[in-house]
């Protein structure tokens, strides 16, 4: 895996965790989107892990 890949996929593993920590902090958060965003963020996670 090249180094434009990997700093493309830590981008977006953060960016999940940015929406994932938002979405929680709203008053009635949706727990569907937030399984979504965090199923997402863990393929990425085993992608960084696993080239």
């Amino acid at each position: 895996m090249d180094a434009s890949h990997l700093s493309a996929l830590q981008l977006k593993h953060a960016g999940l965790e940015r929406r994932i920590q938002e979405e929680m902090s709203r008053p009635m958060p949706d727990n569907a989107v937030i399984q979504t965003l965090k199923k997402r963020k863990l393929r990425i996670k085993e992608e960084l892990e696993h080239p």
